[in-house]
């Protein structure tokens, strides 16, 4: 007879693992001797190298007493169950690593490759992180919610950053983030930034979404804005620009 610490190293386990496999009913617990000790015998140490063997195979510790007392066919019946499910797990566990790793893409992640590379191009004309995330976050929006106006949408706003006053006007507004409200550069802002829409072909009302839930939808999803963001939409709205 031997002791438990004998027992966990002749199966290459724990003493821990012993008492676990007997607390789920795997593992027979022997009644204590006169001295108060449990006393093992071979075969326990047979059971324990069989529960062993299927744990570290992959069999799920709730399914190893199923299998220990399993006549050979049931036996096969249930490795194939395992095995497929095994399988099963494997092949999320690729997909999941290959979600982990799309991460490492940023935008692209969450929005089209064409929002991604207008996205770039933001950051390489100079525009804050900040910035850019609110073009972000109102891109996934918008191709959620009304995916074919939101192509068109792009298409425009692609078209806008070739045009110099545009850029300029919007570095501007991206530094006016910082300005206090009653700034005096925020009026002349204003009328920059208006003149350019005017000045566009006449295609103000092209920026502006025709699904009403959508509109509001992303005419609601700033996540973040400043007061003097805020006085320059009421100096547009005071020149005529559309909420």
């Amino acid at each position: 007879m031997i002791t438990i610490g004998q027992l966990a190293g002749y199966a290459g386990v724990t003493i821990k693992a012993v008492r676990h496999y007997h607390q789920r009913g795997l593992l027979e617990e022997p009644p204590r001797d006169s001295s108060g000790y449990r006393s093992y015998g071979a075969e326990h140490a047979i059971e324990l190298v069989k529960i062993k063997t299927l744990a570290e195979a992959g069999v799920p510790l709730a399914r190893v007493r199923e299998l220990l007392a399993a006549d050979p066919d049931r036996f096969a019946t249930a490795i194939a169950e395992i095995d497929r499910n095994l399988r099963e797990r494997a092949e999320e566990l690729i997909r999941t690593r290959e979600r982990i790793a799309r991460l490492s893409g940023g935008d692209r992640l969450f929005v089209p490759p064409e929002v991604a590379d207008f996205l770039d191009r933001l950051r390489a004309l100079g525009v804050s992180e900040r910035l850019t995330w609110m073009e972000r976050d109102t891109w996934i929006l918008l191709y959620s919610v009304s995916p074919k106006e939101a192509a068109l949408l792009l298409a425009d706003k692609r078209d806008s950053i070739d045009d110099p006053e545009f850029v300029g006007s919007y570095l501007e507004y991206d530094a006016a983030f910082d300005w206090p409200p009653e700034d005096p550069r925020l009026p002349a802002l204003a009328d920059r930034m208006w003149r350019w829409m005017i000045n566009r072909d006449g295609r103000i009302e092209d920026e502006q979404l025709t699904d009403p839930i959508a509109a509001r939808l992303v005419g609601t999803s700033a996540s973040v804005t400043s007061p003097a963001w805020d006085r320059l939409a009421e100096l547009l709205r005071e020149r005529g620009a559309p909420d």
